[in-house]
């Protein structure tokens, strides 16, 4: 009876040895990179640079569309008036600065889009935020780690697994 208890025993040991060893279950963690962005770039001199010209771009935009507005109350006090005559040069000359208007504002919207992609594609981020990333990956004892912007891979996740904010402070900077 003692060596069929000590058999069921070694056998129920080895058999939650396995089970264990079964049960080894491979972490993953997610991450929310446009936040990452949104941080780094936040702080970065040359999104400081970005918002700059963003800035400077529409106090222009604002003054020629106040322009615009004032031809446009001199063309209807000329109506009123009746000097049609001015009223049609103020017409012409509120379609000119108009067309300019729409030209300059596509041309230095181009001209953000194109600066806001080099700075999501700047390679120093990427070698910055992938070291980070591995580095937390090995902290946290995780196999691989996800995208949210990928959502088509990731259905649903738990808090748990976010390290979004670790990431952010790893790079040095505020959530």
């Amino acid at each position: 009876m003692k060596k069929l208890s000590l058999i069921l025993l070694s056998v129920f040991f080895a058999c939650t040895g396995v089970f264990a060893q079964t049960q080894n279950i491979t972490r993953f963690g997610v991450i929310d990179t446009s936040k990452v962005y949104s941080a780094y770039f936040r702080e970065s001199s040359s999104m400081k640079n970005y918002d700059s010209k963003k800035s400077e771009f529409q106090n222009e935009i604002n003054k020629r569309v106040d322009k615009i507005q004032k031809l446009r109350d001199q063309k209807v006090e000329y109506e009123k008036n009746g000097n049609k005559s001015q009223a049609l040069r103020l017409e012409a000359e509120i379609t000119k600065e108009t067309d300019y208007l729409t030209e300059y504002t596509n041309a230095k919207n181009v001209e953000l889009e194109s600066i806001k992609k080099s700075l999501q594609n700047s390679d120093s981020f990427y070698k910055k935020l992938y070291s980070v990333l591995a580095s937390v990956a090995e902290t946290e004892g995780l196999c691989m780690i996800m995208s949210l912007q990928q959502a088509n891979g990731v259905l649903w996740y738990s808090s748990s697994v976010d390290i979004t904010d670790k990431v952010i402070q790893k790079l040095g900077l505020s959530l």
